[in-house]
Order: C-alpha cells, then sequence, then structure tokens
C-alpha cells in the first residue's frame, strides 16, 4: 500500500511517496528518473527525511484528473487525448528501455496541466504493486458523458478487452480502438460486416477492431456468453447513465421540491355568498440557509449552491471568477458533505489559506460561518 502525501514548499507543490526501503540509488532506473528530461513523466527527485526514504514529483500547475473530474464529465474528446497521451508515453519509455509497469495508472495519480492539456505521469522504479488499469477505466465509467453513445460502446469495448486479454491489450490493440473513437466509426455499417472467415484472417489490423453491437449469422455458444456479458455490463452503463443526468439535473430538481406543493380543493358545499374555494397548503420545514462568498469589500461573490463550488480564474471551469494574477485556473473549491462545508486547496501556485493558515495541496479544512479565506492576494469571506 502506497503512503503518499501533498507538500508545499516555497516555490512549488509536491507529491511524495515513502519508499519501504531504502533504494539502490545507483540502478538504472533511479539514475534516469533523477536525470529527469522524459516527457510525459513528473520530475522526480530522491530525498531522505529522519531515515526515510521518499520520491518527490513535482506537481506545481497541475491538477490529478479524480479532482478534475469530480463533478464533471468525461467527454470523448478527453479520453481520445489521454490514449495518444499514452502512446507517446509508451513509446518515451521505450526509447529509455524503462518499464511501463511502474506507471501508476490511479485517477489521482494521473496529471493535467490545464494550460496546455499536457498529461504527466507518475512512474516509481522498480514498482512490484499494482498498477490495475482497470480501476482508470472504471473511473471513467463512473464518469463518462452517458449521452454519447459512441463512448459509451468504446468503454465497454476497452473494459472487455483488457479482462479478456490483459497487459497485451494495452500494448497496441487500445490505440487501434482510438482511432476507432477518433473517427466515430465504432460501429460498422452491416454491409461491411464480411462473413468469409479467411477474409477476416486476412483483414488490416487497423480494421480488425471488433464492431460493438453487430449481428453475426450464426453465434457460438461462447459468443453469447460474451453478448450477456455485455448486456449485464450495458445495463451497469445505462444506470450510471442515468445517475450523470440525474447530477447535472440536480439544481434544477431541488428547486423543483422546493417549489412542489399540493392543492386540494374542499369537497364541501356551503350555502350563503361565495367566499371561492379553500386550499390545503403543505406545511414545509425552513429550508438551509444557502452559504455565501464575500469580499473584504462586503461586495457578493455568490451563493454556494452545488455540492462542489470551485473557485479560480479559468471562466470555463469554475463556478467563482477571481480575476487575479495570483489565483491559480482552478484554484480551490468548497466542498458540502451533509450540513458540512469544506475548503480544499486545488494545488494552487500560490496557496489558500483559512483564517491565515495554509492548506497544502487537495487538504480540507472544515469551514464555519464568518471564516477568512485567502487566493493568493484574493481576500473572500464564507458566510
Amino acid at each position: 500500500m502506497l503512503q503518499t502525501e501533498y507538500v508545499r514548499n516555497i516555490n512549488s507543490n509536491y507529491e511524495r511517496i515513502l519508499l519501504e526501503k531504502k533504494p539502490e540509488e545507483n540502478k538504472y532506473q533511479y539514475c534516469i528518473l533523477s536525470r529527469g528530461g522524459i516527457k510525459g513523466l513528473l520530475p522526480c527527485s530522491l530525498r531522505y527525511i529522519n531515515g526515510l526514504a521518499y520520491l518527490y514529483y513535482d506537481i506545481s500547475s497541475k491538477q490529478n484528473t479524480a479532482q478534475l473530474f469530480a463533478g464533471r464529465c468525461i467527454t470523448r474528446e478527453w479520453v481520445t487525448d489521454f490514449l495518444w497521451s499514452m502512446r507517446q508515453l509508451q513509446q518515451e519509455l521505450g526509447r529509455f528501455l524503462l518499464d511501463d509497469h511502474n506507471i501508476l495508472w490511479y485517477p489521482d495519480q494521473i496529471f493535467q496541466d490545464l494550460e496546455s492539456n499536457v498529461f504527466s505521469f507518475l512512474y516509481i522504479p522498480y514498482y512490484e504493486g499494482e498498477n490495475s488499469f482497470g480501476r482508470l477505466l472504471e473511473f471513467w465509467v463512473e464518469r463518462i458523458d452517458y449521452d454519447d453513445e459512441v463512448l459509451v460502446d468504446c468503454v465497454y469495448h476497452m473494459y472487455e478487452q483488457l479482462e479478456k486479454n490483459g497487459e497485451v491489450y494495452l500494448q497496441r490493440q487500445i490505440f487501434e480502438d482510438a482511432k476507432a473513437l477518433e473517427r466515430q466509426k465504432l460501429h460498422k455499417e452491416p454491409e461491411q460486416i464480411s462473413t468469409d472467415p479467411a477474409e477476416s484472417v486476412s483483414e488490416p489490423v487497423e480494421n480488425a477492431v471488433p464492431a460493438l453491437g453487430e449481428k453475426d449469422s450464426e453465434i457460438m455458444p461462447d459468443q453469447q456468453e460474451r453478448r450477456e456479458e455485455k448486456k449485464g455490463i450495458l445495463g451497469i452503463f445505462e444506470s450510471k447513465r442515468k445517475r450523470s443526468r440525474e447530477l447535472r439535473d440536480n439544481y434544477r430538481q431541488d428547486i423543483q421540491k422546493t417549489m412542489d406543493g399540493y392543492a386540494v380543493a374542499e369537497e364541501n358545499d356551503y350555502d350563503g355568498e361565495e367566499y371561492g374555494q379553500t386550499v390545503y397548503v403543505e406545511v414545509k420545514e425552513e429550508t438551509e440557509q444557502v452559504r455565501r462568498l464575500f469580499t473584504a469589500e462586503d461586495k457578493l461573490i455568490a451563493g454556494i449552491q452545488k455540492p462542489i463550488f470551485s473557485i479560480g480564474k479559468k471562466k470555463e471551469e469554475v463556478d467563482a471568477v477571481l480575476e487575479d494574477a495570483s489565483v491559480s485556473r482552478i484554484h480551490a473549491r468548497i466542498v458540502r458533505e451533509g450540513k458540512n462545508y469544506y475548503l480544499e486547496d486545488m494545488n494552487s501556485t500560490n496557496g489558500t489559506w483559512k483564517n491565515g493558515l495554509r492548506l497544502q495541496p487537495y487538504e480540507k479544512r472544515k469551514l464555519e460561518c464568518g471564516d477568512e479565506i485567502k487566493c493568493g492576494r484574493v481576500l473572500l469571506f464564507f458566510r
């Protein structure tokens, strides 16, 4: 089990990993990694603190994908960009005779620069633990855009092939699938499907990717079994799709629930003057007060009405935009858990403070009404 934590010094942010035993620094992978300059890998250095060995990875100005997609969907374009970055990484590792098994594929260990969109991966020399790519696919299943059926089919296909072929699939065929995803031609048209076995054997590799959802004239038992498995997984995908839509419509539904009431007309008729019908008004509990952010001049910035409320200067990515050079693109966020609110630093360059105390990268601290929040040079108040 890896022991990881985020730390900050004056100029940089790091993820550091505690090594279970003293490393052999003179071995090739340590030497080549400490030299640096390998495209696609996070810069890394080996340090000793109180007799313990740590690997320090520079993550300044980057976001890990687990945080980046905590509140939004993964798109087809992003998956395509990721797969091509993965291909380039494998080529670079091969050039330096490094083992790609030492890459960690966990979502919180894959970083992206939001300005250049370049991916950076974490490499552990002589790593013997699990680096399962399956964990990454499971993360995609939770967060892909389920309105994009081509993307859904592609992720299912990757999951199926990884289960069937293991690491071999990651070496080549996954990139053929990336080509198909980029061309938006994962599904073959019925007239393009050949029933001649000899023709299918001689088919070029690029077209050898099985068409998803195609119907064969004859279904063998093992094919039927795979189709049943697919139905089961696609059933899970369908439930995920519904959940994704629910999340996107969450705010609208909350408003509707608050506004909905029941109007029941009185059934009894009364003689005399007509005063109109009496309706039953449902008594609702008082809704929880919405917390808000204010500037030092007491100007309202925004009400915090989302479970995850992000702060930064990149307008397309955040809920509250702070136009200041000291603020990172995605600087911090406020997370609501039940009735409590927490401030979390998002690996910002110039730091996030709560009541004068600086947070470590990705550290969360509970907020109380009246707390002071500082993002870079910008002072805010949580009320």
